[in-house]
């Protein structure tokens, strides 16, 4: 578990840190800090191979006050399923996190997170296709 989830915070303090650049708008693929190795962190508008599969991999973020709802529209089976769902800053800081197992029925995350953080980053785990990410505002 400690190797996952440093490679967790390491995948995404690499993308917020790369060449020096903070993230500053909404799209994480047209950001020079996102420009990650292919294969690595996947986004809604850079799916890689996995092109196919954004509906049900990519996280949807509702943000409500401190409230910050983390939704993965995915099937979860004992050979398929979300692990995880963190939230992160640019900086790599991970704020909360979630672990899920293949039993659990959805992949949601309610957090509460308070920081003077503006733009954070959600990451939703599959055990078959990858680390997903998606900026947002809060």
């Amino acid at each position: 578990m400690e190797n996952r989830r440093n490679f967790l915070k390491a995948s995404i303090a690499v993308a917020a840190g790369a060449s020096g650049v903070i993230l500053s708008t909404q799209s994480l693929a047209n950001s020079p800090a996102f420009n990650m190795p292919a294969g690595i962190v996947y986004t809604k508008e850079n799916p890689g191979k996995w092109a196919k599969k954004i509906g049900g991999h990519a996280p949807k973020v509702t943000v409500n006050g401190n409230k910050i709802t983390v939704e993965t529209d995915h099937g979860m089976s004992s050979k398929h399923y979300i692990v995880r769902h963190t939230i992160v800053t640019q900086k790599g800081e991970v704020l909360a996190e979630k672990t899920f197992s293949s039993d659990d029925e959805d992949a949601i995350s309610v957090f509460e997170i308070k920081t003077d953080e503006k733009q954070l980053i959600a990451t939703s785990f599959c055990n078959k296709h990858d680390m997903w990410a998606e900026l947002f505002t809060v």
